[in-house]
């Protein structure tokens, strides 16, 4: 199919996937940037690439490559359409050149290594006529010039593959408390705006809870929700945003409680409390939560998370604020945390 574009033709075609690698050329190993037309090829992308094809392959989406023809053509257009009809390229003396799409030109290859069938299926192509390096480093800028990609917590919410996104949306459907203190799109949080957390915050906070827990799925859910059902039940303040009594930003300016270190740190706290045996009920273990002080201010969170009067999403941060809740909860403290605790208080171990 034949269309313009600033005063020039281009033209769109269904391509067989398994004359992509033959047909479309990408070869710039060596060159600098300033003689490639685009970016180098990064080999580590190919096998996530492929890996999601292989197994999606029969609920797969790929958008269209884009590809410089160097070389003569010649479009003949159907007698009854002139927009459609026939792209004649001589390949014995052009080039058909990715502008974008050449990592899915890797994994498509690979993935047709490991499923031949994907083979006869098509992506689309859109052809350009090639006007020098200068004009294909410019479709290269002007492609990607307004390429934005989505928030995190937008690929969360919207991801129906992955496990652990599934699991978090379910949990927070369980937990209304919870779900009103989380933006579900955003990756920033506005001082007026009710939401506390990002779903993505959430999502990490999650994992951390269900990492290697040793149970079948219905029980890891049913644990999990318990688990942040007694978190929401007992954490100060986080009624008090979904009253409306104070602000989410008014409660960030003045405690912990409201940042995604926290939020993180309480989930590998409870990861702690579904591995122990004598913790039976969590929320009466979470309703220490109450007596803790959560003050920026607080001497308890200096050097934890909080760095110089400023809060520290740092993994160091992560572990020592878990501690230091668990401590507070009366939880013992595992031999690697022991260590950390020592390192942090500037004792050594054989002291």
């Amino acid at each position: 199919m034949r269309g313009v574009q600033a005063g020039r033709e281009y033209y769109i075609s269904m391509c067989p996937l398994g004359l992509v690698p033959k047909i479309f050329v990408f070869n710039e190993t060596g060159l600098t940037a300033q003689q490639r037309s685009q970016r180098q090829l990064n080999r580590g992308r190919i096998p996530q690439i492929t890996k999601y094809l292989v197994e999606n392959k029969t609920d797969y989406v790929f958008s269209a490559i884009t590809a410089s023809i160097d070389g003569e053509a010649v479009f003949m257009p159907n007698a009854s359409d002139d927009l459609t009809g026939t792209l004649r390229v001589q390949m014995k003396h052009a080039k058909l050149i990715i502008n974008d799409g050449q990592h899915r030109r890797a994994a498509i290859e690979a993935a047709i290594e490991q499923v031949p069938e994907l083979a006869d299926e098509t992506i689309a192509v859109v052809l350009f006529y090639d006007r020098g390096l200068a004009r294909c480093q410019q479709m290269f800028a002007d492609l990607n010039r307004h390429a934005v990609r989505p928030s995190k917590s937008l690929g969360v919410l919207y991801d129906h593959r992955d496990g652990l996104a599934m699991m978090s949306k379910l949990l927070l459907s369980r937990v209304p408390g919870l779900s009103e203190l989380i933006e579900f799109e955003k990756t920033s949080l506005s001082p007026r705006s009710k939401p506390l957390f990002t779903l993505s915050a959430f999502y990490t906070a999650t994992e951390a809870l269900l990492s290697d827990l040793d149970m079948e799925e219905s029980e890891r859910e049913a644990n999990a929700g318990d688990f942040w059902e007694a978190v929401a039940l007992h954490m100060p303040h986080w009624s008090e945003v979904t009253s409306g009594a104070m602000t989410s930003g008014s409660l960030r300016d003045t405690y912990i409680n409201s940042h995604s270190v926290v939020l993180h740190a309480l989930g590998k706290v409870g990861n702690t409390m579904l591995r122990s045996s004598t913790i039976a009920n969590p929320n009466a273990a979470m309703e220490g939560l109450t007596m803790i002080d959560w003050r920026k201010s607080s001497p308890l969170w200096d050097g934890r998370c909080v760095i110089a009067g400023k809060m520290s999403k740092a993994h160091h941060s992560v572990l020592l604020t878990a501690n230091a809740i668990k401590q507070q909860l009366g939880m013992p403290l595992s031999a690697g945390e022991h260590s950390l605790e020592l390192g942090f208080k500037g004792i050594s171990n054989a002291a």
